[in-house]
């Protein structure tokens, strides 16, 4: 008989356990809050890792498809220094594949195929241990048990409180996101400026970063190192104000970094947390997690990669236990693997952080030729 698993979450992690899992032939529920795939922004680009998220599509069967939709030139990088001097102009070579851009929401719709999601099924809470299995307790008031709850359900976690205790603390770095539309027609110097790729502009303890998206769209990013109250005063829904804001913080770079914050439209506060660098927990029977909600790291290209070759990995470990508990114990042994490379890679992006959003701007630059030389 098989088991009763449920995945939480319908991002990158989750998408990809249920969609190999679906590609073995193996039952899975997919649970979203969201109430609808579109009901809200997808996000932006993500660079897909060929030993990592590109792995993870190999295994769920659509490695051809992303590579019909993925855009290889958007590896493209330029780096300006804040006067505008170009300081970088890293192009892949033709037939470059190691890490090809894909927009979320592609990406999102390749994976779901033929997966079906229930969606608008927010969940509350999970508990354990109970003598049907591990109850699952739903936002509307429902509840459902399974014999395995995988939470995939990002930095805020409602499946993590069930096996760890951990919650996510500010880097003291936040990124406050807007956009471009139409950069090509609307905004020809900044589409030459980015590139095919990205740009980015490194300052002290600052930085400005656009990238391409599909479409024409382009996502821009100020980061800094600021307290969280910093927009104390400011009304979030104030595009004019959070503009002015920004321009100050900023003041003194070159008219073309700066236009792309002119231009922006709407300005999203976005904080970044992680969770402690070596998170683990205790094993908890029929529980287990999957990418940010297991180890929220700092946005530096590795953290969807990741989640994605896990759930890729977790269902394969499902698809090859035989039986209850040599489920339990495939779980368990996932776990070991998980963490060991999870805490490799979140020590490198803490110290990468560290180095973009720094004091000493050559940081950023040296760490970009040492990416470059590897």
């Amino acid at each position: 008989m098989r088991q009763r698993i449920a995945v939480v979450g319908g991002g990158p992690a989750g998408l990809t356990f249920a969609r190999v899992l679906h590609r073995h032939d193996h039952p899975v529920t997919v649970l979203e809050r969201d109430p609808a795939p579109d009901a809200r922004p997808p996000g932006g680009t993500l660079d897909l890792h060929e030993k990592l998220g590109q792995l993870a599509l190999d295994k769920a069967g659509v490695l051809a498809e992303f590579h019909a939709l993925s855009r290889p030139e958007g590896q493209a990088m330029r780096i300006l220094d804040t006067d505008g001097t170009v300081l970088r102009d890293w192009r892949p070579r033709p037939g470059e594949r190691a890490n090809p851009e894909i927009d979320r929401g592609q990406l999102r719709d390749l994976l779901l195929g033929p997966l079906a999601v229930q969606w608008g099924r927010g969940v509350a809470e999970v508990v354990p241990g109970t003598r049907d299995g591990v109850l699952v307790r739903f936002a509307d008031g429902g509840e459902e048990t399974f014999d395995l709850v995988v939470g995939a359900d990002g930095a805020w976690s409602r499946v993590r409180p069930a096996a760890s205790s951990a919650t996510p603390h500010y880097t003291g770095v936040t990124l406050v996101e807007t956009s471009l539309d139409d950069v090509d027609t609307r905004h020809p110097d900044l589409a030459r400026l980015i590139g095919d790729g990205s740009v980015a502009v490194y300052g002290v303890n600052r930085a400005l970063v656009a990238q391409r998206n599909s479409g024409g769209h382009v996502k821009v990013y100020a980061q800094f190192r600021a307290p969280l109250d910093w927009h104390l005063g400011l009304d979030p829904a104030d595009a004019e104000a959070v503009r002015a804001r920004l321009l100050s913080l900023f003041d003194g770079w070159a008219d073309p970094a700066l236009d792309l914050l002119r231009r922006g439209g709407a300005f999203v506060h976005r904080p970044l947390y992680v969770l402690p660098v070596s998170h683990t927990w205790a094993h908890v029977l029929g529980v287990t997690l999957l990418g940010d909600a297991a180890h929220l790291m700092p946005p530096l290209g590795v953290g969807a990669n990741l989640a994605m070759l896990e759930g890729a990995e977790l269902a394969e470990a499902v698809v090859a236990a035989p039986g209850p508990g040599d489920l339990d114990e495939a779980v368990r042994a996932f776990e070991e693997r998980m963490w060991a490379r999870a805490g490799r890679w979140a020590t490198i992006t803490a110290a990468g952080l560290e180095r973009l959003v720094s004091p000493d701007p050559t940081d950023a630059l040296a760490l970009f030729d040492e990416i470059q030389a590897s």
